[in-house]
Protein backbone atom coordinates (compact mmCIF):
# COMPACT_ATOMS: atom_id res chain seq x y z
CA UNK A 1 0.00 0.00 0.00
CA UNK A 2 1.17 3.52 -0.71
CA UNK A 3 0.47 7.10 0.15
CA UNK A 4 0.21 10.25 -1.95
CA UNK A 5 -0.05 13.62 -0.20
CA UNK A 6 -0.50 17.28 -1.05
CA UNK A 7 1.54 19.54 1.26
CA UNK A 8 4.00 22.26 0.24
CA UNK A 9 4.62 19.97 -2.72
CA UNK A 10 3.49 16.51 -3.74
CA UNK A 11 4.79 13.60 -1.67
CA UNK A 12 4.82 9.95 -2.67
CA UNK A 13 5.35 7.60 0.25
CA UNK A 14 6.89 10.46 2.22
CA UNK A 15 9.31 11.59 -0.51
CA UNK A 16 8.94 14.72 -2.69
CA UNK A 17 7.44 13.83 -6.07
CA UNK A 18 7.29 15.91 -9.25
CA UNK A 19 4.41 14.93 -11.51
CA UNK A 20 5.44 14.66 -15.16
CA UNK A 21 2.29 13.34 -16.78
CA UNK A 22 0.79 12.88 -20.21
CA UNK A 23 -2.88 12.84 -21.14
CA UNK A 24 -4.32 9.88 -23.05
CA UNK A 25 -7.98 8.87 -23.24
CA UNK A 26 -8.45 5.10 -23.29
CA UNK A 27 -11.77 5.50 -25.15
CA UNK A 28 -9.97 7.17 -28.09
CA UNK A 29 -7.49 4.32 -28.60
CA UNK A 30 -8.19 0.69 -29.47
CA UNK A 31 -7.33 -1.48 -26.41
CA UNK A 32 -4.72 -3.45 -28.36
CA UNK A 33 -2.64 -0.25 -28.53
CA UNK A 34 -2.95 0.94 -24.94
CA UNK A 35 0.32 -0.70 -23.90
CA UNK A 36 2.21 0.71 -26.89
CA UNK A 37 1.08 4.27 -26.19
CA UNK A 38 1.82 3.92 -22.46
CA UNK A 39 5.27 2.47 -23.15
CA UNK A 40 6.03 5.49 -25.32
CA UNK A 41 4.77 7.75 -22.55
CA UNK A 42 7.17 6.18 -20.06
CA UNK A 43 10.02 6.19 -22.59
CA UNK A 44 9.66 9.97 -22.90
CA UNK A 45 10.27 10.26 -19.17
CA UNK A 46 6.74 10.65 -17.82
CA UNK A 47 5.93 9.02 -14.49
CA UNK A 48 2.15 9.45 -14.68
CA UNK A 49 -0.70 9.13 -17.17
CA UNK A 50 -3.91 11.15 -16.97
CA UNK A 51 -7.28 10.20 -18.38
CA UNK A 52 -10.82 11.45 -18.39
CA UNK A 53 -13.67 8.98 -17.90
CA UNK A 54 -16.46 9.27 -20.50
CA UNK A 55 -19.84 8.64 -18.85
CA UNK A 56 -21.61 8.32 -22.21
CA UNK A 57 -19.35 5.40 -23.12
CA UNK A 58 -19.95 3.57 -19.86
CA UNK A 59 -23.72 4.11 -19.69
CA UNK A 60 -24.75 4.33 -23.36
CA UNK A 61 -28.33 3.46 -22.48
CA UNK A 62 -29.99 4.53 -19.29
CA UNK A 63 -29.23 2.00 -16.58
CA UNK A 64 -27.08 -0.22 -18.83
CA UNK A 65 -23.36 -0.12 -17.98
CA UNK A 66 -20.38 -1.11 -20.14
CA UNK A 67 -16.88 -1.70 -18.79
CA UNK A 68 -15.32 -4.00 -21.38
CA UNK A 69 -13.56 -3.61 -24.72
CA UNK A 70 -12.58 0.00 -25.35
CA UNK A 71 -14.42 0.81 -22.11
CA UNK A 72 -12.28 -1.52 -19.96
CA UNK A 73 -11.04 1.24 -17.68
CA UNK A 74 -9.74 -1.27 -15.14
CA UNK A 75 -7.49 -2.92 -17.71
CA UNK A 76 -6.18 0.43 -18.90
CA UNK A 77 -5.23 1.49 -15.37
CA UNK A 78 -3.72 -1.90 -14.57
CA UNK A 79 -1.65 -1.73 -17.76
CA UNK A 80 -0.28 1.63 -16.65
CA UNK A 81 0.61 0.14 -13.27
CA UNK A 82 2.38 -2.82 -14.89
CA UNK A 83 4.63 -0.28 -16.61
CA UNK A 84 5.36 1.55 -13.35
CA UNK A 85 3.18 4.57 -14.16
CA UNK A 86 0.94 6.42 -11.72
CA UNK A 87 -2.51 7.53 -12.82
CA UNK A 88 -4.55 10.72 -12.48
CA UNK A 89 -8.25 10.02 -13.09
CA UNK A 90 -10.72 12.76 -14.01
CA UNK A 91 -14.02 10.91 -13.54
CA UNK A 92 -16.45 13.84 -13.38
CA UNK A 93 -19.73 13.37 -15.26
CA UNK A 94 -18.74 16.26 -17.54
CA UNK A 95 -15.30 16.19 -19.19
CA UNK A 96 -15.47 18.63 -22.16
CA UNK A 97 -12.53 17.01 -24.04
CA UNK A 98 -13.98 17.91 -27.45
CA UNK A 99 -16.09 14.79 -26.87
CA UNK A 100 -19.77 14.36 -27.73
CA UNK A 101 -21.86 16.29 -25.16
CA UNK A 102 -18.75 16.66 -23.01
CA UNK A 103 -19.08 13.02 -21.98
CA UNK A 104 -22.61 13.38 -20.63
CA UNK A 105 -24.96 10.65 -21.88
CA UNK A 106 -27.43 12.03 -24.41
CA UNK A 107 -30.32 10.11 -22.87
CA UNK A 108 -30.35 12.74 -20.12
CA UNK A 109 -31.99 15.04 -22.68
CA UNK A 110 -35.08 12.89 -23.07
CA UNK A 111 -36.05 13.95 -19.55
CA UNK A 112 -37.95 17.22 -19.84
CA UNK A 113 -36.54 20.10 -17.84
CA UNK A 114 -33.25 18.41 -17.04
CA UNK A 115 -30.66 20.74 -15.49
CA UNK A 116 -27.04 19.69 -15.78
CA UNK A 117 -23.92 20.26 -13.69
CA UNK A 118 -25.69 21.52 -10.59
CA UNK A 119 -27.63 20.44 -7.51
CA UNK A 120 -30.71 19.41 -9.48
CA UNK A 121 -32.00 16.26 -7.85
CA UNK A 122 -32.90 14.19 -10.96
CA UNK A 123 -29.45 14.87 -12.44
CA UNK A 124 -27.70 14.03 -9.18
CA UNK A 125 -29.69 10.80 -8.93
CA UNK A 126 -28.30 9.66 -12.29
CA UNK A 127 -24.78 10.71 -11.25
CA UNK A 128 -25.05 8.79 -7.97
CA UNK A 129 -26.11 5.61 -9.75
CA UNK A 130 -23.23 5.97 -12.20
CA UNK A 131 -20.64 6.67 -9.50
CA UNK A 132 -21.72 3.60 -7.54
CA UNK A 133 -20.80 1.49 -10.57
CA UNK A 134 -17.73 3.49 -11.59
CA UNK A 135 -16.08 3.52 -8.16
CA UNK A 136 -16.47 -0.23 -7.82
CA UNK A 137 -13.67 -0.17 -10.40
CA UNK A 138 -11.75 2.94 -9.35
CA UNK A 139 -11.69 2.62 -5.56
CA UNK A 140 -9.61 -0.61 -5.41
CA UNK A 141 -7.12 0.88 -7.87
CA UNK A 142 -6.07 3.77 -5.61
CA UNK A 143 -2.50 3.89 -4.32
CA UNK A 144 -3.87 3.51 -0.78
CA UNK A 145 -5.07 0.04 -1.79
CA UNK A 146 -2.09 -1.03 -3.84
CA UNK A 147 -3.12 0.56 -7.15
CA UNK A 148 -1.60 3.40 -9.21
CA UNK A 149 -4.28 6.14 -8.87
CA UNK A 150 -2.85 9.13 -7.02
CA UNK A 151 -5.49 11.85 -7.61
CA UNK A 152 -9.12 12.39 -8.59
CA UNK A 153 -10.51 15.52 -10.22
CA UNK A 154 -13.87 16.67 -8.88
CA UNK A 155 -15.38 18.47 -11.89
CA UNK A 156 -13.90 19.96 -15.04
CA UNK A 157 -13.41 23.67 -15.72
CA UNK A 158 -16.54 24.31 -13.67
CA UNK A 159 -15.56 27.93 -13.19
CA UNK A 160 -16.30 28.56 -16.85
CA UNK A 161 -19.81 27.16 -16.43
CA UNK A 162 -21.33 27.99 -13.05
CA UNK A 163 -20.76 28.99 -9.44
CA UNK A 164 -22.70 26.30 -7.57
CA UNK A 165 -20.05 25.64 -4.95
CA UNK A 166 -22.44 23.38 -3.03
CA UNK A 167 -22.60 21.17 -6.12
CA UNK A 168 -18.81 20.87 -6.16
CA UNK A 169 -18.81 19.90 -2.48
CA UNK A 170 -21.55 17.36 -3.16
CA UNK A 171 -19.51 15.85 -6.00
CA UNK A 172 -16.49 15.52 -3.72
CA UNK A 173 -18.61 13.98 -0.96
CA UNK A 174 -20.14 11.56 -3.45
CA UNK A 175 -16.68 10.31 -4.41
CA UNK A 176 -15.76 9.89 -0.75
CA UNK A 177 -18.99 7.98 -0.09
CA UNK A 178 -17.98 5.60 -2.88
CA UNK A 179 -14.49 4.99 -1.55
CA UNK A 180 -12.26 7.83 -2.79
CA UNK A 181 -9.21 8.19 -0.53
CA UNK A 182 -6.54 9.93 -2.61
CA UNK A 183 -6.25 13.74 -2.89
CA UNK A 184 -8.74 15.78 -4.92
CA UNK A 185 -8.02 18.48 -7.49
CA UNK A 186 -10.01 20.94 -9.56
CA UNK A 187 -8.85 22.40 -12.88
CA UNK A 188 -9.72 25.81 -14.30
CA UNK A 189 -8.13 28.78 -15.91
CA UNK A 190 -6.04 30.28 -13.07
CA UNK A 191 -7.61 33.73 -13.15
CA UNK A 192 -10.69 35.69 -12.07
CA UNK A 193 -14.11 34.10 -11.89
CA UNK A 194 -12.85 30.94 -13.59
CA UNK A 195 -10.86 29.78 -10.60
CA UNK A 196 -13.00 31.54 -7.97
CA UNK A 197 -16.13 29.71 -9.13
CA UNK A 198 -14.38 26.41 -9.81
CA UNK A 199 -12.46 25.87 -6.58
CA UNK A 200 -13.67 23.56 -3.84
CA UNK A 201 -12.62 23.22 -0.17
CA UNK A 202 -10.47 20.15 0.27
CA UNK A 203 -9.30 20.10 -3.35
CA UNK A 204 -6.09 21.52 -4.78
CA UNK A 205 -6.77 24.02 -7.60
CA UNK A 206 -4.77 23.32 -10.76
CA UNK A 207 -4.61 25.32 -14.00
CA UNK A 208 -5.33 24.72 -17.66
CA UNK A 209 -3.23 26.74 -20.10
CA UNK A 210 -0.60 26.45 -22.82
CA UNK A 211 1.70 29.44 -22.47
CA UNK A 212 3.12 32.03 -20.05
CA UNK A 213 3.73 29.30 -17.50
CA UNK A 214 5.54 31.48 -14.94
CA UNK A 215 2.78 34.08 -14.95
CA UNK A 216 0.06 31.44 -14.77
CA UNK A 217 1.77 29.67 -11.87
CA UNK A 218 2.14 33.01 -10.04
CA UNK A 219 -1.60 33.58 -10.43
CA UNK A 220 -2.37 30.00 -9.35
CA UNK A 221 -0.30 30.26 -6.14
CA UNK A 222 -2.82 32.73 -4.74
CA UNK A 223 -5.29 29.84 -4.51
CA UNK A 224 -3.16 26.84 -3.49
CA UNK A 225 -2.75 27.83 0.18
CA UNK A 226 0.97 27.15 0.07
CA UNK A 227 0.52 23.92 -1.85
CA UNK A 228 2.16 22.83 -5.11
CA UNK A 229 1.33 24.34 -8.49
CA UNK A 230 0.37 22.17 -11.41
CA UNK A 231 -0.84 22.71 -14.95
CA UNK A 232 -3.43 19.97 -15.38
CA UNK A 233 -3.80 20.70 -19.08
CA UNK A 234 -0.62 21.98 -20.67
CA UNK A 235 -1.97 22.56 -24.16
CA UNK A 236 0.63 21.54 -26.73
CA UNK A 237 -1.66 21.78 -29.76
CA UNK A 238 -5.29 22.25 -30.66
CA UNK A 239 -8.18 20.42 -32.29
CA UNK A 240 -9.62 20.77 -35.80
CA UNK A 241 -13.22 21.36 -36.84
CA UNK A 242 -14.78 20.62 -40.20
CA UNK A 243 -14.22 23.52 -42.57
CA UNK A 244 -11.55 25.23 -40.44
CA UNK A 245 -9.28 25.38 -43.48
CA UNK A 246 -6.17 23.68 -42.15
CA UNK A 247 -4.83 21.25 -39.57
CA UNK A 248 -3.97 23.23 -36.44
CA UNK A 249 -0.35 22.98 -35.28
CA UNK A 250 1.57 24.69 -32.52
CA UNK A 251 4.88 26.54 -32.43
CA UNK A 252 7.31 23.86 -31.28
CA UNK A 253 9.99 26.28 -30.10
CA UNK A 254 7.49 28.05 -27.87
CA UNK A 255 6.12 24.69 -26.69
CA UNK A 256 9.62 23.69 -25.59
CA UNK A 257 10.17 26.87 -23.57
CA UNK A 258 6.81 26.60 -21.85
CA UNK A 259 7.15 22.87 -21.18
CA UNK A 260 10.53 23.35 -19.53
CA UNK A 261 9.13 26.13 -17.36
CA UNK A 262 6.28 23.84 -16.28
CA UNK A 263 8.68 21.09 -15.18
CA UNK A 264 11.17 23.48 -13.61
CA UNK A 265 8.64 25.54 -11.68
CA UNK A 266 5.96 23.00 -10.80
CA UNK A 267 4.13 19.93 -12.07
CA UNK A 268 2.71 19.22 -15.50
CA UNK A 269 0.23 17.09 -17.37
CA UNK A 270 0.64 17.31 -21.15
CA UNK A 271 -2.67 17.76 -22.98
CA UNK A 272 -2.50 15.81 -25.17
CA UNK A 273 0.38 13.37 -25.01
CA UNK A 274 -1.65 11.16 -27.36
CA UNK A 275 -4.96 12.39 -28.73
CA UNK A 276 -6.27 9.38 -30.62
CA UNK A 277 -9.52 9.24 -32.56
CA UNK A 278 -13.16 10.28 -32.17
CA UNK A 279 -14.48 6.93 -33.33
CA UNK A 280 -18.12 6.59 -34.32
CA UNK A 281 -20.29 9.62 -33.67
CA UNK A 282 -18.32 10.76 -30.62
CA UNK A 283 -16.80 14.01 -31.83
CA UNK A 284 -17.93 17.06 -29.92
CA UNK A 285 -18.74 20.53 -31.21
CA UNK A 286 -18.31 24.12 -30.16
CA UNK A 287 -20.86 26.84 -30.73
CA UNK A 288 -20.07 30.51 -30.66
CA UNK A 289 -21.30 32.37 -33.74
CA UNK A 290 -21.87 29.11 -35.59
CA UNK A 291 -21.69 25.37 -35.11
CA UNK A 292 -18.13 24.02 -35.26
CA UNK A 293 -18.20 20.20 -35.16
CA UNK A 294 -14.84 18.57 -34.60
CA UNK A 295 -13.28 16.22 -37.13
CA UNK A 296 -12.86 12.50 -36.50
CA UNK A 297 -9.13 12.75 -35.83
CA UNK A 298 -8.13 13.99 -32.39
CA UNK A 299 -4.50 14.23 -33.45
CA UNK A 300 -4.34 17.59 -31.61
CA UNK A 301 -0.77 18.08 -32.87
CA UNK A 302 0.00 16.00 -29.79
CA UNK A 303 3.32 14.51 -28.71
CA UNK A 304 2.31 11.21 -30.31
CA UNK A 305 0.36 11.44 -33.56
CA UNK A 306 -3.16 10.06 -33.94
CA UNK A 307 -1.72 6.74 -35.09
CA UNK A 308 0.90 6.63 -32.34
CA UNK A 309 3.94 7.84 -34.25
CA UNK A 310 6.80 9.54 -32.40
CA UNK A 311 7.02 13.18 -33.50
CA UNK A 312 9.68 15.92 -33.35
CA UNK A 313 7.72 17.27 -30.37
CA UNK A 314 8.20 13.93 -28.59
CA UNK A 315 11.95 13.98 -29.19
CA UNK A 316 12.24 17.58 -28.00
CA UNK A 317 10.17 16.97 -24.87
CA UNK A 318 12.18 13.87 -23.99
CA UNK A 319 15.38 15.94 -24.08
CA UNK A 320 13.80 18.47 -21.73
CA UNK A 321 12.53 15.82 -19.31
CA UNK A 322 16.04 14.28 -19.20
CA UNK A 323 17.36 17.49 -17.59
CA UNK A 324 15.10 16.99 -14.57
CA UNK A 325 14.39 13.27 -14.28
CA UNK A 326 15.69 9.88 -15.29
CA UNK A 327 14.45 8.80 -18.71
CA UNK A 328 14.32 5.00 -18.82
CA UNK A 329 14.97 2.75 -21.77
CA UNK A 330 11.62 1.12 -22.54
CA UNK A 331 11.46 -1.63 -25.16
CA UNK A 332 8.34 -1.33 -27.29
CA UNK A 333 6.45 -4.59 -27.17
CA UNK A 334 3.83 -4.00 -29.88
CA UNK A 335 4.78 -4.46 -33.51
CA UNK A 336 2.89 -1.89 -35.58
CA UNK A 337 3.00 -1.77 -39.37
CA UNK A 338 1.67 0.85 -41.76
CA UNK A 339 0.05 -0.58 -44.88
CA UNK A 340 -1.09 0.77 -48.24
CA UNK A 341 -3.74 -1.69 -49.41
CA UNK A 342 -4.33 0.19 -52.64
CA UNK A 343 -7.54 1.02 -54.48
CA UNK A 344 -10.76 -0.77 -53.60
CA UNK A 345 -13.65 -1.27 -56.03
CA UNK A 346 -17.26 -0.96 -55.00
CA UNK A 347 -18.88 -4.39 -54.65
CA UNK A 348 -22.41 -3.27 -53.92
CA UNK A 349 -24.55 -0.21 -53.28
CA UNK A 350 -28.07 0.36 -52.10
CA UNK A 351 -30.14 3.45 -51.43
CA UNK A 352 -31.22 4.14 -47.87
CA UNK A 353 -34.89 4.28 -48.86
CA UNK A 354 -34.75 0.65 -50.01
CA UNK A 355 -33.35 -0.73 -46.75
CA UNK A 356 -34.64 1.69 -44.14
CA UNK A 357 -37.41 -0.73 -43.11
CA UNK A 358 -34.75 -3.37 -42.41
CA UNK A 359 -32.63 -1.19 -40.12
CA UNK A 360 -35.22 1.01 -38.41
CA UNK A 361 -38.75 0.86 -37.05
CA UNK A 362 -40.66 4.10 -37.62
CA UNK A 363 -42.73 5.84 -35.01
CA UNK A 364 -45.86 7.35 -36.53
CA UNK A 365 -47.05 10.50 -34.83
CA UNK A 366 -48.85 13.79 -35.30
CA UNK A 367 -45.54 15.62 -35.55
CA UNK A 368 -41.83 14.91 -35.83
CA UNK A 369 -40.13 13.46 -32.74
CA UNK A 370 -36.77 14.60 -31.37
CA UNK A 371 -33.96 12.06 -31.56
CA UNK A 372 -33.70 11.68 -27.78
CA UNK A 373 -37.45 11.11 -27.44
CA UNK A 374 -36.98 8.18 -29.82
CA UNK A 375 -34.51 6.69 -27.30
CA UNK A 376 -31.75 7.42 -29.77
CA UNK A 377 -28.52 9.19 -28.86
CA UNK A 378 -26.35 9.40 -32.00
CA UNK A 379 -26.39 9.24 -35.77
CA UNK A 380 -29.27 10.25 -38.01
CA UNK A 381 -33.04 10.49 -37.84
CA UNK A 382 -35.16 10.31 -40.96
CA UNK A 383 -38.56 11.98 -41.11
CA UNK A 384 -41.07 11.24 -43.86
CA UNK A 385 -44.57 12.30 -44.76
CA UNK A 386 -46.81 11.45 -47.71
CA UNK A 387 -49.21 14.16 -48.84
CA UNK A 388 -51.34 11.60 -50.69
CA UNK A 389 -51.04 13.52 -53.95
CA UNK A 390 -48.71 16.02 -55.54
CA UNK A 391 -48.43 19.14 -53.40
CA UNK A 392 -46.79 22.41 -54.31
CA UNK A 393 -44.08 23.17 -51.78
CA UNK A 394 -43.33 26.84 -51.84
CA UNK A 395 -41.31 27.07 -48.64
CA UNK A 396 -40.19 24.86 -45.78
CA UNK A 397 -39.28 25.55 -42.16
CA UNK A 398 -37.97 23.04 -39.63
CA UNK A 399 -38.89 24.19 -36.13
CA UNK A 400 -36.10 23.72 -33.58
CA UNK A 401 -34.01 21.43 -35.76
CA UNK A 402 -30.38 20.35 -35.29
CA UNK A 403 -27.88 20.03 -36.94
CA UNK A 404 -28.00 19.30 -40.68
CA UNK A 405 -30.94 18.42 -42.91
CA UNK A 406 -30.86 16.63 -46.25
CA UNK A 407 -34.25 17.42 -47.80
CA UNK A 408 -35.69 14.94 -50.30
CA UNK A 409 -38.69 15.27 -52.58
CA UNK A 410 -40.06 11.96 -53.85
CA UNK A 411 -36.86 10.26 -52.65
CA UNK A 412 -34.42 12.51 -54.51
CA UNK A 413 -32.18 15.02 -52.77
CA UNK A 414 -33.44 18.55 -53.23
CA UNK A 415 -31.23 20.58 -50.87
CA UNK A 416 -29.28 20.58 -47.63
CA UNK A 417 -29.86 22.98 -44.74
CA UNK A 418 -27.13 23.36 -42.13
CA UNK A 419 -26.84 25.02 -38.73
CA UNK A 420 -27.93 28.68 -38.86
CA UNK A 421 -29.60 28.15 -42.22
CA UNK A 422 -32.17 26.17 -40.22
CA UNK A 423 -33.28 29.40 -38.53
CA UNK A 424 -34.87 30.64 -41.75
CA UNK A 425 -37.48 29.33 -44.18
CA UNK A 426 -36.09 27.49 -47.17
CA UNK A 427 -37.49 28.29 -50.60
CA UNK A 428 -38.48 25.12 -52.48
CA UNK A 429 -40.95 25.95 -55.27
CA UNK A 430 -41.50 22.40 -56.45
CA UNK A 431 -44.25 19.83 -56.30
CA UNK A 432 -43.93 16.43 -54.65
CA UNK A 433 -46.09 13.75 -53.11
CA UNK A 434 -43.52 12.66 -50.52
CA UNK A 435 -41.26 14.78 -48.35
CA UNK A 436 -38.31 13.21 -46.55
CA UNK A 437 -35.82 14.90 -44.23
CA UNK A 438 -32.63 13.16 -43.11
CA UNK A 439 -31.33 14.92 -40.00
CA UNK A 440 -27.76 14.42 -38.80
CA UNK A 441 -26.55 14.95 -35.26
CA UNK A 442 -23.14 16.47 -36.02
CA UNK A 443 -21.90 16.05 -32.44
CA UNK A 444 -23.35 17.74 -29.39
CA UNK A 445 -21.74 20.87 -28.01
CA UNK A 446 -19.17 19.96 -25.36
CA UNK A 447 -18.57 23.39 -23.82
CA UNK A 448 -20.54 26.40 -22.51
CA UNK A 449 -24.10 26.90 -21.31
CA UNK A 450 -25.46 25.54 -24.58
CA UNK A 451 -25.05 21.95 -23.37
CA UNK A 452 -28.65 21.97 -22.11
CA UNK A 453 -29.90 22.91 -25.60
CA UNK A 454 -28.63 19.88 -27.45
CA UNK A 455 -31.68 17.90 -28.52
CA UNK A 456 -31.22 16.69 -32.08
CA UNK A 457 -33.49 15.92 -35.00
CA UNK A 458 -36.62 18.05 -35.46
CA UNK A 459 -38.07 18.90 -32.06
CA UNK A 460 -41.12 21.03 -32.83
CA UNK A 461 -42.38 20.01 -36.24
CA UNK A 462 -42.24 21.08 -39.88
CA UNK A 463 -43.99 24.05 -41.45
CA UNK A 464 -44.93 23.64 -45.11
CA UNK A 465 -45.98 26.83 -46.89
CA UNK A 466 -46.22 28.64 -43.57
CA UNK A 467 -48.28 26.19 -41.51
CA UNK A 468 -47.54 23.04 -39.56
CA UNK A 469 -47.93 19.85 -41.51
CA UNK A 470 -49.04 16.83 -39.50
CA UNK A 471 -48.64 13.09 -39.94
CA UNK A 472 -45.03 11.94 -39.84
CA UNK A 473 -42.99 8.77 -39.62
CA UNK A 474 -39.82 9.22 -37.55
CA UNK A 475 -37.09 6.64 -38.23
CA UNK A 476 -34.18 6.38 -35.75
CA UNK A 477 -30.93 5.63 -37.57
CA UNK A 478 -28.10 5.11 -35.07
CA UNK A 479 -26.55 2.79 -37.69
CA UNK A 480 -25.55 0.24 -35.08
CA UNK A 481 -26.95 -2.61 -37.20
CA UNK A 482 -25.47 -2.18 -40.66
CA UNK A 483 -25.13 -5.96 -40.89
CA UNK A 484 -28.83 -5.84 -41.79
CA UNK A 485 -28.23 -3.73 -44.92
CA UNK A 486 -29.21 -5.80 -47.97
CA UNK A 487 -27.19 -4.61 -50.97
CA UNK A 488 -29.45 -6.42 -53.43
CA UNK A 489 -32.38 -4.08 -52.92
CA UNK A 490 -31.71 -1.41 -55.50
CA UNK A 491 -29.76 1.81 -55.92
CA UNK A 492 -30.68 5.19 -57.34
CA UNK A 493 -28.31 8.12 -57.82
CA UNK A 494 -28.77 11.37 -55.90
CA UNK A 495 -29.97 9.60 -52.76
CA UNK A 496 -28.39 8.78 -49.38
CA UNK A 497 -26.92 5.32 -49.83
CA UNK A 498 -24.65 2.56 -48.55
CA UNK A 499 -21.57 1.46 -50.51
CA UNK A 500 -19.73 -1.80 -49.87
CA UNK A 501 -16.05 -2.45 -50.52
CA UNK A 502 -13.93 -5.49 -49.77
CA UNK A 503 -10.26 -6.41 -49.70
CA UNK A 504 -8.04 -9.29 -48.72
CA UNK A 505 -5.29 -8.87 -46.13
CA UNK A 506 -2.51 -11.38 -45.59
CA UNK A 507 -0.67 -8.96 -43.31
CA UNK A 508 -2.36 -6.56 -40.90
CA UNK A 509 -1.24 -2.97 -40.64
CA UNK A 510 -2.58 0.45 -39.74
CA UNK A 511 -4.07 2.15 -42.76
CA UNK A 512 -6.11 5.21 -43.71
CA UNK A 513 -9.17 5.28 -45.93
CA UNK A 514 -9.51 8.14 -48.38
CA UNK A 515 -13.11 8.39 -49.61
CA UNK A 516 -12.24 10.88 -52.33
CA UNK A 517 -15.27 11.73 -54.45
CA UNK A 518 -17.71 11.01 -51.62
CA UNK A 519 -19.52 13.94 -50.05
CA UNK A 520 -20.35 13.35 -46.42
CA UNK A 521 -20.96 10.38 -44.19
CA UNK A 522 -19.43 7.69 -42.01
CA UNK A 523 -17.27 4.61 -42.59
CA UNK A 524 -17.63 1.14 -41.06
CA UNK A 525 -14.74 -1.34 -41.02
CA UNK A 526 -15.85 -4.90 -40.33
CA UNK A 527 -18.88 -3.40 -38.63
CA UNK A 528 -16.95 -0.90 -36.49
CA UNK A 529 -17.81 2.78 -37.02
CA UNK A 530 -14.44 4.52 -37.44
CA UNK A 531 -16.02 7.98 -37.77
CA UNK A 532 -17.22 10.72 -40.06
CA UNK A 533 -15.77 12.14 -43.25
CA UNK A 534 -16.71 15.35 -45.06
CA UNK A 535 -15.29 16.58 -48.32
CA UNK A 536 -14.76 20.09 -46.90
CA UNK A 537 -11.79 18.84 -44.80
CA UNK A 538 -9.31 19.49 -43.38
CA UNK A 539 -9.24 15.76 -42.60
CA UNK A 540 -9.14 13.78 -45.82
CA UNK A 541 -8.37 10.26 -44.57
CA UNK A 542 -9.75 8.28 -41.64
CA UNK A 543 -7.51 6.17 -39.45
CA UNK A 544 -8.07 2.39 -39.41
CA UNK A 545 -6.01 0.71 -36.66
CA UNK A 546 -4.79 -2.75 -37.63
CA UNK A 547 -6.69 -4.48 -34.77
CA UNK A 548 -9.93 -3.60 -36.57
CA UNK A 549 -8.82 -5.69 -39.54
CA UNK A 550 -8.54 -9.46 -39.89
CA UNK A 551 -6.52 -11.78 -42.05
CA UNK A 552 -8.49 -12.75 -45.09
CA UNK A 553 -11.55 -10.84 -46.23
CA UNK A 554 -12.36 -7.42 -44.81
CA UNK A 555 -15.49 -5.39 -45.48
CA UNK A 556 -15.80 -1.62 -45.56
CA UNK A 557 -19.19 0.07 -45.75
CA UNK A 558 -19.57 3.77 -46.45
CA UNK A 559 -22.83 5.53 -45.68
CA UNK A 560 -23.03 8.71 -47.75
CA UNK A 561 -25.78 11.28 -47.20
CA UNK A 562 -25.43 13.83 -50.00
CA UNK A 563 -25.70 11.72 -53.16
CA UNK A 564 -22.00 12.15 -53.99
CA UNK A 565 -20.05 8.93 -54.51
CA UNK A 566 -17.53 7.03 -56.60
CA UNK A 567 -17.06 3.37 -57.34
CA UNK A 568 -13.66 3.27 -55.64
CA UNK A 569 -11.89 4.23 -52.43
CA UNK A 570 -8.23 4.01 -51.38
CA UNK A 571 -6.42 2.63 -48.36
CA UNK A 572 -3.21 4.57 -47.78
CA UNK A 573 -0.32 4.12 -45.35
CA UNK A 574 -0.23 7.76 -44.21
CA UNK A 575 -2.75 10.26 -42.82
CA UNK A 576 -3.82 13.37 -44.68
CA UNK A 577 -4.69 16.46 -42.66
CA UNK A 578 -4.54 19.44 -45.05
Amino acid sequence: MGKFEVKDQFYLNGEPFRIISGGMHYFRVVPEYWRDRLEKLKAMGCNTVETYVAWNMHEPKEGEFVFDGICDLKKFIETAQELGLYVIVRPSPYICAEWEFGGLPAWLLKHDGIKLRGLYEPYMTYVKRYYEKLFEILAPLQITRGGPIIMFQIENEYGYYGDDTEYLKAMKDLMIENGAEVPFVTSDGPWGDAIESGKCPGALPTGNFGSNVKGQFDALRKYTDGGPVMVMEFWVGWFDNWGCGKHNTSNLEQNKLDFEDAIKLGNVNIYMFHGGTNFGFMNGSNYYDELSPDVTSYDYDAVLSEDGEITPKYEAFREIVAKYADVPEVPLSTKILKKDYGTLRCEGKVSLKNVIADISKPVHAHSTIAMEKLDQCYGYTYYETDFGKDKWLERLYLADANDRAVVMLDDEIETTIYDRELLAEKKINKSAQKLGILMENMGRVNYSWKIEKQQKGITNGVLVNGHFHYGWDSYPLPLDNIDKVDFSKGYEENTPAFYKFGFEADELGDTFIEPEGFGKGVVFVNGFNIGRFWEIGPQKRLYIPAPLLKKGHNEIVIFETDGKAKDEASLKAEPKLD
